[in-house]
């Protein structure tokens, strides 16, 4: 997919090129902090019916973490970030967010705490009656007291974070696949929030476009400091993002740690995960 708007992008580079995220700091500092944990997911269930798709999963991110989440289709992957932003109920389990429970939160107090989160739907979610700077401009129309000076001052310093400053007057219709994920992710940065959910952010995308999502993901966390859960069936784009990979099997995270760590184990399901998605 090749980008056709005439925005600066960034660096075309293959795949195997992309530097990795350097995950040996993050960790221990945010714990230094003392402010607890950005994100903290306790013995969380859910169930359609008689199909169990989470069973008890446990999750903890810092400020400044990102956490990939990976598993086949159907090991509750995208459950798990929906549950997250309120947007099911679990079960059973806790969920904290900046140190706050969510799980029996009322609707008037789970908008507040959504506020706190940034949510990068699968496919970008982008309203396709509204122009790439209305869609930005959406949640500061809705949750701030901007004028419409500051609003779109706000859009136009999003979009050039993510290189697509001149691509406001356009619709969702007239852009690629990967500039409406771009747009999604400036959408999502617009309240400052302090916690970012990624779903599949690099799927059906091509390897270069979903190369320069994850250095655009990458830097964004660098400025940023968010602490983030990205749900992925890449491999090779949870190397590139993440400190932490959590590997999901059937509703149970199975194998948590660094890319390197999970790739040196012998335990024969990770085995044979990284041997299929390698």
């Amino acid at each position: 997919m090749m980008r056709t708007d005439q925005a600066v992008p960034p660096p075309r580079i293959e795949r195997g090129e992309i530097r990795v995220k350097q995950t040996s700091a993050k960790p221990e500092s945010a714990q230094q902090a003392g402010s607890g944990p950005a994100m903290a997911v306790k013995g969380l269930h859910k169930s359609y019916g008689d199909q169990k798709v989470l069973n008890g999963i446990d999750l903890t991110v810092g400020s400044g973490q990102t956490v990939a989440v990976l598993g086949r289709s159907g090991t509750g992957k995208s459950v798990l970030l929906r549950l997250i932003v309120g947007l099911q109920k679990a079960d059973a389990g806790s969920i904290h967010i900046q140190g706050q429970e969510i799980t029996n939160a009322s609707l008037e107090e789970m908008n507040e705490i959504r506020k706190k989160m940034g949510f990068l739907f699968q496919h970008a979610a982008l309203y396709d009656s509204l122009t790439v700077e209305e869609n930005i401009a959406f949640p500061l129309r809705r949750h701030t007291e901007m004028t419409a000076a500051q609003r779109s001052e706000r859009v136009q310093e999003l979009l050039a974070s993510v290189g697509m400053e001149a691509d406001l007057n356009k619709m969702p219709s007239d852009i690629s696949g990967g500039m409406q994920k771009r747009v999604g992710l400036a959408r999502a940065l617009a309240l400052e929030p302090g916690i970012l959910l990624l779903d599949e952010p690099t799927a059906g995308l091509d390897p270069i476009t979903s190369g320069e999502i994850d250095e655009l993901i990458l830097k964004l966390q660098e400025e940023r400091e968010v602490a983030s859960i990205v749900v992925t069936h890449d491999l090779q784009s949870a190397k590139v993002i993440a400190d932490r990979i959590v590997l999901l099997h059937e509703g149970n995270a199975v194998i948590e740690g660094t890319f390197e760590e999970l790739e040196k184990s012998r335990d024969e399901f990770v085995v044979e995960f990284f041997k299929r998605d390698s």
